[in-house]
C-alpha cells in the first residue's frame, strides 16, 4: 500500500442550519488519483475544504501525513483584463522560483514559451496548464484539483486528464480531481468517491450497465458515464438530500 497522505473518518461538518457532511470516511494515498463527484450541494467543496484543513470537522477526525505539501488547483481564475501580469509573473505569487524551474514546470505541462505571454491573452486550455504548472511548482504530495477541465473542448479535456495521469505516475504524488465530467473522471480515475452528504458508494471504474440508484442521483444523461464504473445504493434520497430510507451501501 502505498503512503497514505489523509484519512478522514467519521467527519461531519454543519454551516449554519445546513448539514454540509455527515459521518464521511475518506482516504487518499500517494500515486492515486480518487474522483469526487456527486450532485450541486452534496458537500463537495467543504470536503475539498476538510481535507485541506480550511474548516474543521464539528466530529469525527482528518489525520494528515507530517510534512504534507499540498497544492490547489481552482476551477477558474478571474483576471483583470486591465492587470499587467504574464505567466512568468504568476507562477512567482505568492513565492518566487527560478527562471529554471518556471521553464520547466511550463514544459511539463505542455505550454513552453509561453512565460511572457500576458495572462488575457491565453485559451482556456492554456490557462488550466498555467494554474497546473503553478501547482507543481511546490512539488506537492498531494494535488487538489477543482473542475480542471472547466472551459477546455472534449479533445482538450482527454489530453488534460492525460497529462494528469502522467503526472501522477512521474511524481508519485496523490490526485483529488473535483469534476462533472462524468465521462472522463470515469475513464481517467483509480477510484470514485460519491458524494451526497455522506459517502454513497466509493470504489474502482468497472464495466456496468445501468444502475437506477446511481441514475436517479445524477440523471438519465450519465448512463454512458456508467461504461466503465458500477455501483448500487441501498438506500434512497429526498428531493432535500436526506437520506430517505438509509443503509448500507455497498459495491457489487
Amino acid at each position: 500500500m502505498s503512503r497514505l497522505l489523509v484519512e478522514v473518518v467519521g467527519a461531519s461538518v454543519r454551516l449554519g442550519d445546513h448539514q454540509a457532511l455527515e459521518n464521511v470516511d475518506l482516504a487518499l494515498h500517494g500515486g492515486e488519483i480518487v474522483s469526487l463527484i456527486g450532485p450541486n450541494g452534496a458537500g463537495k467543496s467543504t470536503l475539498v475544504k476538510l481535507v485541506l484543513g480550511i474548516i474543521e470537522a464539528d466530529s469525527g477526525r482528518v489525520t494528515r501525513a507530517p510534512g504534507l505539501r499540498f497544492a490547489y488547483m481552482p476551477q477558474r481564475l478571474a483576471i483583470d483584463p486591465t492587470l499587467p501580469i504574464d505567466v512568468d509573473r504568476f507562477l512567482d505569487l505568492p513565492h518566487r522560483h527560478p527562471a529554471a524551474e518556471r521553464q520547466a514546470a511550463l514544459a511539463r505541462v505542455g505550454i513552453a514559451g509561453l512565460g511572457r505571454r500576458p495572462l488575457q491573452a491565453l485559451s482556456g486550455g492554456e490557462l488550466q496548464r498555467v494554474l497546473l504548472a503553478r501547482a507543481l511548482l511546490r512539488r506537492p504530495d498531494l494535488l487538489v484539483l477543482d473542475e480542471p477541465a472547466a472551459g477546455i473542448d472534449y479533445q482538450g479535456q482527454a489530453a488534460f486528464f492525460g497529462l494528469i495521469d502522467s503526472v501522477r505516475r512521474e511524481q508519485g504524488c496523490g490526485i483529488l480531481v473535483v469534476s462533472h465530467d462524468l465521462h472522463l473522471v470515469m475513464a481517467a480515475t483509480d477510484r470514485v468517491v460519491c458524494l451526497n452528504r455522506h459517502v454513497c458508494c466509493s470504489g474502482t471504474p468497472e464495466a456496468v450497465g445501468d444502475d437506477p440508484g446511481y441514475l436517479a442521483l445524477f440523471g438519465p444523461r450519465t448512463a454512458a458515464a456508467l461504461a466503465r464504473y458500477h455501483h448500487h445504493h441501498d438506500h434512497e434520497h429526498a428531493l432535500s438530500g436526506e437520506v430517505a430510507h438509509p443503509t448500507d451501501c455497498g459495491r457489487r
